[in-house]
């Protein structure tokens, strides 16, 4: 597992079982979590990978854009996981998750290298790569821990649960499997029908075309979740973020007039029960100082 890792991992974990001391971006109450429920930190982990968006990125995207050579033209809304739509999106959609699955696996094979069970407190960033034009750089953090009885997962899991939370996960008879995450983005172009409604004299009305845009992307998004979290065999999902985000940008194939395209991620961390049966925790009780 460790002759996977870049030469700079393998000499940075290297140093840390020689000097038998671990690092961790764990709080103070976090490390008192784990070790109240049985597992103690072992060491901070870290992958990285950087990307290049392609040529396709910067290239014309179907924007939704119907007729208008005779009459006025009309918009339909385009996702990125449309099959046959002329959408650079979907590759990009596609970017990201290699991406971010590859940033995540270099994370366990450190936590694995470590002989860890799992990480917590999983952060995931993009950043743009300097000095490079249309290259992001996928970065994951987290804190690796190894439970300190005789049962050992058949891999290590991921999960963005702080220290607490990870033990309150435990402590009611479930266990994190995996992060997961289901992106998306949509496009519409800007019709007749969204442009006179945003005017200064426009009634108090719903914008049609713009809450189907908003509601497709965020329903694509939901779905590549679910898909997602089957392919780990777990049971939900405990939700860490859900990014959304609107740009409006200068149509490419019409001068004058504008596109809006909306991108929605959810990340969050896969969970199964362990316990189907479990007695409710006894409330603290609460003494006066």
């Amino acid at each position: 597992m460790t002759e996977q890792l870049p030469p700079g991992a393998r000499a940075r974990l290297s140093q840390a079982a020689e000097g038998h001391t671990w690092t961790s971006s764990l709080s103070v109450n976090e490390f008192a979590a784990l070790k109240a429920t049985g597992f103690e930190p072992i060491g901070q982990v870290m992958g990285s990978a950087v990307h290049n968006l392609g040529w396709w990125y910067g290239g014309r995207m179907d924007c939704g854009r119907r007729g208008g050579l005779f009459t006025a033209s009309t918009a339909i809304t385009i996702t990125s996981g449309m099959q046959g739509a002329w959408s650079g999106y979907g590759m990009y959609i596609k970017t990201l998750y290699q991406a971010r699955h590859a940033a995540m696996g270099r994370m366990a094979a450190e936590c694995a290298a470590l002989g860890g069970d799992g990480v917590v407190g999983v952060r995931l960033e993009v950043v743009p790569f300097m000095g490079a034009a249309h290259h992001l750089e996928f970065q994951a953090f987290g804190t690796a821990i190894r439970a300190q009885g005789d049962v050992r997962p058949g891999r290590p899991f991921l999960s963005h649960l702080s220290g607490q939370d990870f033990a309150k996960l435990i402590e009611t008879g479930w266990v994190p499997v995996d992060l997961v995450m289901g992106s998306s983005i949509g496009i519409r172009h800007d019709d007749w029908r969204t442009q006179w409604s945003g005017g200064r004299y426009a009634p108090n009305q719903e914008v049609a075309g713009w809450t189907d845009l908003v509601a497709r992307t965020r329903n694509e998004a939901r779905h590549h979740l679910l898909i997602d979290t089957a392919r780990t065999g777990a049971e939900g999902v405990v939700l860490d973020t859900a990014d959304f985000t609107v740009h409006e940008r200068e149509c490419q194939y019409t001068e004058g007039q504008r596109d809006h395209t909306v991108e929605t991620t959810f990340i969050g961390t896969a969970v199964v029960a362990f316990q189907k049966t479990h007695q409710p925790q006894r409330a603290l009780k609460i003494m006066r100082v």
